[in-house]
């Protein structure tokens, strides 16, 4: 054992702050307690402790507004253990200056929204669609080209062969300010049907290059969704309203023009996330213009931002009807669970909480045989039958501490925080939040890293006001160096669309939830 221990001590290992690190082998012991294997001086000892593992009930419920929504998701996926899940998306758009001329005579000849989905950078599809492209330069005149394009699949989760019917309306619900907090499963007043796109989980862009050597004389932009939206509401909704009140500033022009909605037809298939500060709502029009006696109606744009400045809102529905977790144990904190559930965008959380007897017996090997915890962590295993799918096996995590709040004159009021170890360790070499083990394997397990809250429960005088331990899908946020955290409440759990089922607090079960310590003695 204490081989095995030194050995994975030394094993040089990267840290990656706020994802796991992926190992073959088990590793027994962290750098918190290296220090007593130096020179012999200590012999190690692993052993294994019941936990309380229970499901956490968020009632489909998140924060989803624009301070949480890095990325914002939209589809739906429909299984059975837990249910349906379909994901719309709100957004503001703004005017690119108030009080527009539009011209004389100004008539729409088309409006495109156009997203932009996260997809597969490494999965292209080159296909040339026409081999006699002619393209103009203003160097060169006219040129021998081909046009192509390239294909990638979005990043999905669920049934990837599915084909969905994208849909745009007007808002009639005022969205408020980017900074107003607002829930997932709000409901909003939807107005007008401004357009629609089949959609088949594919994105393209367009690539002219020359006949002769081949060299690139157009590439267009980052390769989106191109759907098309009703000319004559915006000829009646936008340039109708030239030199009206509605146009004059941002206040009256998001109380007039509140929004957009986009939305999926269909409730099964698959989620995918896209940039909700990188889209773009662009309307084509033509008008009169009058030079040297001469009257020309040349086409232009006029582009609506749909960036940071606005509101924005993942809306999120559930039908858990006849799933798994519309029948699962929730909230038992005394005696657990036997299937564990964890869903991110406003579905359930996982809680672990350490009995005090066990807190005591390890108290008691620490006070009694001088026995230092040189590592703890809680493992949970993928319920190998309920969770035997093809869906890609969750990443992110995040792991927060449920704490009694001393200050409070309520009994049992709780304040959630980071862990002691996140805390302390963030950055210690071969320190990780949690460890994935046997991802390609069913079952896939995971170790949450709570080496330092254990100590701090058994080595310290202080009184266990540790409630429990809460487990989301999804990761820290973290600031602009890409190293250290924004704030715990900052996480990517409002559009993570990843789900696990897990096995729980089952006795006998050798897969159930275990806190796994090694502690060391003289």
């Amino acid at each position: 054992m204490i081989h095995t221990i030194k050995k994975a001590i030394t094993v040089f290992s990267m840290v990656v702050f706020g994802s796991a690190l992926l190992y073959n082998c088990e590793p027994d012991a962290d750098t918190l307690g290296e220090q007593l294997f130096l020179d012999g001086a200590a012999q190690g000892n692993e052993k294994s402790f019941d936990v309380t593992a229970f499901n956490i009930n968020n009632n489909d419920s998140i924060r989803s507004d624009a301070s949480k929504l890095t990325y914002a998701v939209l589809g739906a996926f429909s299984e059975g253990q837990f249910g349906m899940q379909k994901a719309s998306y709100l957004t503001q758009l703004r005017l690119p200056l108030y009080d527009p001329d539009f011209g004389t005579n100004a008539v729409v000849d088309s409006v495109v929204l156009v997203m932009k989905p996260r997809y597969a950078t490494d999965s292209v599809t080159t296909n040339t669609v026409d081999d006699n492209y002619t393209y103009t330069t203003a160097a060169d005149g006219s040129v021998n080209a081909k046009k192509v394009v390239n294909t990638y699949p979005v990043l999905k989760f669920g049934k990837t062969k599915r084909t969905f019917n994208l849909r745009v309306h007007e808002v009639n619900t005022f969205l408020k300010g980017a900074s107003d907090s607002v829930k997932s499963n709000q409901t909003f007043d939807i107005g007008a049907d401004l357009g629609s796109k089949q959609f088949k989980g594919y994105v393209s862009s367009i690539a002219i290059t020359k006949d002769d050597g081949g060299a690139a004389l157009f590439t267009a932009s980052t390769p989106g969704i191109r759907i098309p939206l009703d000319k004559t509401f915006f000829q009646n909704k936008i340039i109708a309203k030239k030199d009206q009140p509605e146009l004059q500033d941002a206040s009256n022009f998001i109380r007039y023009f509140k929004g957009i909605r986009i939305s999926v037809d269909e409730q099964d298939g698959y989620l995918f996330q896209f940039s909700p500060n990188d889209m773009d709502l662009i309307m084509y029009y033509k008008y009169d213009k009058t030079e040297n006696g001469t009257t020309t109606r040349p086409q232009t744009t006029f582009s609506f931002p749909l960036g940071s400045a606005n509101t924005h809102v993942g809306q999120y529905e559930y039908n858990r009807t006849a799933s798994a977790w519309a029948a699962a144990t929730i909230g038992n904190q005394n005696n657990g669970a036997p299937k564990l559930f964890l869903q991110g965008m406003g579905g359930p959380s996982i809680g672990i909480k350490i009995p005090d007897a066990t807190i005591n017996q390890l108290k008691q090997l620490y006070q009694n045989d001088k026995a230092a915890i040189i590592s703890a962590k809680v493992r949970i295993y993928t319920d190998p039958m309920d969770w035997n799918n093809n869906f890609a096996k969750p990443r992110e995590f995040t792991i927060l501490q449920k704490y009694k709040d001393l200050t409070s004159s309520t009994p049992d009021k709780t304040r959630t925080g980071f862990t002691s170890d996140i805390l302390n360790l963030a950055g210690s070499n071969n320190y990780s939040i949690y460890k994935i083990f046997d991802y390609d394997k069913n079952p896939t397990y995971y170790d949450f890293i709570v080496t330092k809250s254990v100590k701090d429960l058994v080595e310290t005088s202080a009184d266990n006001t540790t409630k429990y331990f809460r487990i989301d899908m999804g990761s820290f946020q973290t600031n602009s160096d890409g190293i250290s955290l924004v704030g715990y409440k900052f996480t990517t759990t409002p559009y993570n669309t990843n789900r696990a089922v897990f096995v729980g607090s089952q006795a006998g079960n050798p897969n159930r939830v275990q806190l796994k310590v090694i502690y060391g003695t003289k």
